[in-house]
């Protein structure tokens, strides 16, 4: 049974009986089983039930934690999750997400590669060094990203994402590499979970305030 019924526009607060300003606390119209269905088979993905039901019964984005949901929609390309700054790599939404202990191996390694200055004879030969482990850290991004989509930005560039494909489907993971921190799960929490504890949260907020 789905988790949705009691989700509509009134429930949500507005933005002005939500702390944050420039935040989107209004829900974008819901999406049509088609619509998702066609989403699905251009980029080769099942979306997690509990996401596919919210874009149908509750809406295709807007209101959600932090900044606001990512919002998917018909664009020139096709179906696409608009997140300014998330960065879906579209094109690798079929293939599997990095398990957590690969994920965290790589990184790990990754990190212990990035060239020290102390240790060249010039600038100049740290400069190629560093270019050059900056092109594979945006390589090993993209590896990261694979299966995921950007659910929304917490600010300070870190970004919460739902696994789309792979063992860890269904998990919602997030990304505070910006701050230099790392990759990770929010435990064996789904979108469901994760969005309904916004929910209750800003209620309360909401309740406080009245």
């Amino acid at each position: 049974m789905s988790r949705w019924p009691f989700i509509y526009a009134g429930l949500i607060p507005t933005p002005e009986q939500t702390p944050g300003s420039g935040r989107t606390h209004t829900p974008l119209p819901w999406t049509q089983p088609a619509d998702v269905t066609e989403a699905e088979a251009q980029w080769g993905v099942s979306l997690p039930v509990d996401y596919r039901a919210f874009l149908l019964e509750v809406g295709a984005g807007g209101a959600g934690p932090f900044y606001g949901l990512t919002t998917l929609s018909r664009t020139d390309a096709g179906w696409l999750w608009s997140d300014p700054g998330g960065g879906t790599v579209h094109e690798r939404l079929r293939f599997p997400f990095p398990d957590v202990e690969e994920s965290v191996r790589a990184q790990a390694e990754h990190e212990r590669k990035e060239p020290v200055e102390s240790d060249f004879e010039d600038e100049a030969a740290f400069g190629a060094a560093y270019r050059a482990w900056l092109e594979e850290d945006e390589k090993l991004s993209d590896w990261f990203l694979s299966g995921a989509v950007c659910l929304s930005h917490e600010g300070c560039g870190y970004f919460n994402w739902l696994v789309v494909s792979g063992p860890q489907r269904g998990q919602v993971w997030l990304d505070e590499r910006p701050g230099d921190g790392r990759f990770s799960p929010l435990g064996q929490v789904g979108f469901a979970d994760w969005y309904l504890d916004w929910v209750e949260k800003t209620e309360a907020v909401v309740r406080r305030g009245r």
